[in-house]
């Protein structure tokens, strides 16, 4: 209302005053409003209109704001860069033990020549998203029936928590013994830790959807499946994707490990090798890549949240 009442008043030519009494405010704008036989004219409506419109904002500016939260990252960056070059004055070694960003370019690009580093890349993202789209697959609906299923729960949940404890490094031996060294024995350990987050977050989602949505599709004549399908699925959609999230960030790590053991290739496997080659560049920038990818990976997460459920204002 103030700034309806403001744009009437700047539309007549008057500035309102805030100290008035708001019903002589009301009545002195009305009279401001230039009036074509009893009702305002075209030209004031739009005018009125034109002033509660938000103007749109340039494309500059919103560029400018999409990235103006990467300051502390830049920050960052910029830290790592002098500590290394000027630290190497206090300490000789602080080259060689911590490389500054340029040397990891540097080294990124070497690789890149040396045609090493995007099979690298790819192997390891291959492992990864396999492994997650099995433990997704396998995960969803088993946690699903879980949270649905009291019965089921209670005859599943002893065995899930009997296994789940046991770290998927510790399975790494028999793996080996069981699928060799190579790609299988790899996704097997990311698939064992990105699992039991999807199965625990497809339980919750399941088991915790609200009472009055049941209800509501109950009463609407929605049974079994149909009930399942139309009522608890979208429900427990947030807490699926939450889960994925997590399996997808806990895959990473399981990645690392298995090829730090065993691996014939991967970003975990040049880092292993870089140790013994005494080359930091090379192992920060498998870290970065690692780092980077994830990043990418969680945000096309999040892109395919924001399409699969419209409705939901998460993050």
């Amino acid at each position: 209302m103030t700034t309806a009442a403001g744009a009437a008043a700047r539309v007549g030519g008057r500035a309102p005053d805030r100290h008035a009494d708001p019903r002589g405010s009301i009545h002195a704008t009305e009279a401001a409003i230039p009036m074509a036989n009893g009702d305002p004219t075209p030209q004031a409506i739009a005018a009125i209109v034109a002033e509660l419109v938000p103007r749109p904002v340039p494309r500059w500016r919103r560029a400018l704001s999409r990235v103006a939260h990467l300051w502390l990252l830049v920050l960052f960056l910029v830290v790592w860069e002098l500590v290394s070059v000027y630290g190497t004055r206090i300490d000789p070694d602080l080259g060689v033990m911590l490389p500054a960003p340029t040397t990891v370019i540097s080294a990124a690009v070497e690789l890149l020549h040396r045609h090493v580093l995007l099979t690298n890349i790819f192997a390891s993202l291959y492992r990864v998203l396999l492994a997650v789209g099995a433990a997704t697959a396998l995960g969803v609906p088993l946690g699903l029936a879980m949270g649905w299923s009291p019965r089921f729960r209670r005859a599943v949940d002893p065995l899930l928590e009997f296994v789940r404890p046991i770290p998927p490094l510790a399975w790494i031996p028999l793996s080996i013994l069981w699928f060799g060294i190579g790609n299988a024995q790899i996704v097997y350990i990311i698939f064992l830790a990105a699992f039991f987050p999807v199965v625990l977050n497809s339980m919750a989602g399941a088991r915790d959807v609200d009472a009055y949505l049941v209800r509501a599709g109950l009463s609407l004549g929605a049974r079994g499946g149909e009930l399942f399908r139309t009522v608890v699925l979208p429900a427990a959609l947030p807490q699926i994707f939450t889960g994925m999230r997590v399996g997808l960030g806990i895959g990473w790590m399981a990645l690392v490990a298995g090829e730090l053991i065993a691996a014939p290739s991967g970003l975990g496997y040049m880092i292993n090798n870089a140790r013994t080659l005494f080359r930091s560049d090379y192992i920060l920038l498998g870290m970065v890549l690692i780092g980077v990818l994830g990043l990418i990976l969680d945000f096309l997460m999040r892109q395919i949240i924001r399409l699969t459920m419209p409705w939901y204002h998460g993050k």
